[in-house]
């Protein structure tokens, strides 16, 4: 045999025995959700209401956070009628510090102990970046990147007396590709991304494993929530289109589903959705290529308008097609009395 093929071979054994080990231990780490206490922020509608949804079928004991109470309590309700073991609906503010020690402290003293932490609250601010002020900045690091940290500083020490836990940080592919038009829900994704993989060197020899999610934009109807700037009605329809159209935008159930599997198996990081897979590894291998592409994309954006003053998504006439806000799944609100039409 000629020293080429050995090397082939021996590289093809080396691939095999290194993915065989990783089924290995990802089948020793595996839980299943069924009687583990599970915290979810911003579990009131959208995404964070079908990481809760999916966790009650599968039998977990949830606590259930997020600012709204009027959802919430609708979310408490729907989660027993799911197949929840338990619910219990705390509102949280997540950018109050004391207010996420509490929800730890309460999950804890209720059940116990806590086995799992989902940090899924979120804002988005959309407009150019000539729009936006520290204020902005400051706003969307205080709930997506400094929610999360609070949380979780908060649940590790109960954690570590286990000897076990689960954190879950759903985080953007905007935390890997930097997105034009979306400099504060970047950047705090960004920072969120660092602290998960600093966490989860960290806190390996510990027993707790922490998950970074990663999803494309995601079909839950997030455009009417999200503050918009600049050109209001352009930059609305734009965020709208990409938030709503099958293909470019990821089923939410199908971010859940993979967030739970990824959780579950103690994974590092969760690419969900083709086109964040796709940005993700084009990014890694040309990181020069891509910024110059999205610099081009970029002055293609809308730019004329340069308001400051920030308008809910749900409050602007923008141009998003009624059979394409058809597409967002009707299951991301609550339903107080369990039942869906």
């Amino acid at each position: 045999m000629d020293l080429g093929r050995k090397v082939v071979l021996g590289s093809l054994a080396a691939v095999g025995a290194a993915w065989g080990a990783s089924r290995l231990l990802r089948a020793s780490r595996r839980i299943d959700l069924e009687d583990r206490v599970v915290i979810v922020t911003g579990a009131s509608t959208g995404h964070g209401l079908m990481v809760a949804r999916q966790a009650a079928n599968r039998g977990a004991r949830l606590v259930l956070a997020a600012r709204d109470p009027e959802n919430l309590y609708a979310a408490e309700v729907e989660m027993v009628h799911a197949g929840a073991r338990d619910v219990v609906a705390v509102p949280t503010d997540v950018t109050d510090r004391e207010q996420c020690q509490y929800l730890i402290d309460l999950a804890v003293q209720r059940h116990g102990r806590l086995d799992i932490l989902i940090n899924n609250a979120g804002i988005i601010t959309v407009g150019p970046m000539e729009t936006m002020t520290i204020l902005d900045i400051e706003d969307s690091l205080a709930t997506n990147f400094w929610g999360a940290v609070y949380c979780s500083m908060a649940a590790i020490p109960h954690m570590k007396r286990q000897r076990f836990g689960r954190i879950g940080n759903v985080i953007s592919i905007g935390g890997k590709v930097p997105t034009p038009h979306l400099l504060p829900y970047t950047s705090s994704k960004f920072a969120l991304a660092g602290f998960t993989q600093s966490l989860r060197t960290e806190l390996a020899k510990d027993g707790i494993l922490v998950t970074g999610i990663y999803p494309h934009l995601m079909r839950t109807g997030g455009h009417v929530h999200a503050w918009i700037k600049g050109d209001r009605e352009a930059e609305y329809t734009l965020f709208g289109l990409s938030d709503t159209i099958p293909g470019i935008s990821t089923p939410a159930e199908a971010v859940a589903s993979r967030l739970w599997r990824a959780v579950c198996d103690g994974e590092a990081e969760a690419i969900a959705g083709w086109p964040a897979a796709l940005a993700a590894k084009v990014h890694a291998l040309f990181p020069n290529a891509t910024a110059e592409v999205l610099a081009m994309v970029a002055r293609m954006l809308p730019s004329d308008d340069l308001s400051a003053v920030p308008v809910q998504g749900g409050h602007v006439s923008g141009q998003v097609p009624e059979w394409l806000s058809r597409q967002i799944p009707p299951g991301t609100r609550p339903v107080a009395d369990g039942k869906r039409s």
